[in-house]
């Protein structure tokens, strides 16, 4: 099975619980994992699956944890063309900008050329208390995409 790497962006540890339990049911699914809090380009290899976990702050910003790994990823744009990912966010419908940061990185991802499997997960932290539980929900119809690809 593939190696998989978990990257979270998270402010106050919300994203984080939901990449070390994905990580925790992709092991008991056979994969092997990664978890990498607010990694750097250089932190990351430029092939296989990336599953990326982000929480949005403010106005869709990006967490401070993150937000360096996105500048590297717009400014230097490096070739992510062998690199298929995942990706999750959390958020609160209440602001127009539910969800913004994911899709930051998902657009960023997308111009350096991975190619994303599935469609993105955006959990609504005002309708789930324990955002694990849709997350976990969702994961496993992605590994079966994983599976196909």
């Amino acid at each position: 099975m593939a190696d998989i790497t978990l990257i979270s962006g998270s402010t106050l540890g919300g994203a984080e619980y939901v990449a070390e339990h994905l990580a925790e049911k992709l092991e008991d699914a056979g994969f092997s994992t990664r978890t990498l809090h607010g990694p750097l380009l250089e932190d990351l290899p430029t092939d296989g699956v990336w599953l990326l976990i982000s929480s949005t702050h403010g106005a869709g910003d990006l967490p401070d944890n993150i937000l360096p790994l996105y500048e590297e990823l717009q400014e230097q744009q490096p070739d992510l063309s062998q690199v298929r990912f995942g990706a999750v966010g959390l958020g609160s419908r209440e602001y127009d900008t539910f969800c913004g940061a994911i899709e930051k990185m998902e657009e960023v991802l997308k111009g350096c050329q991975a190619k994303q499997i599935g469609e993105t997960l955006r959990i609504n932290v005002l309708e789930h208390e324990i955002p694990e539980d849709p997350a976990e929900i969702w994961l496993g119809s992605w590994i079966n995409l994983l599976k196909e690809v």
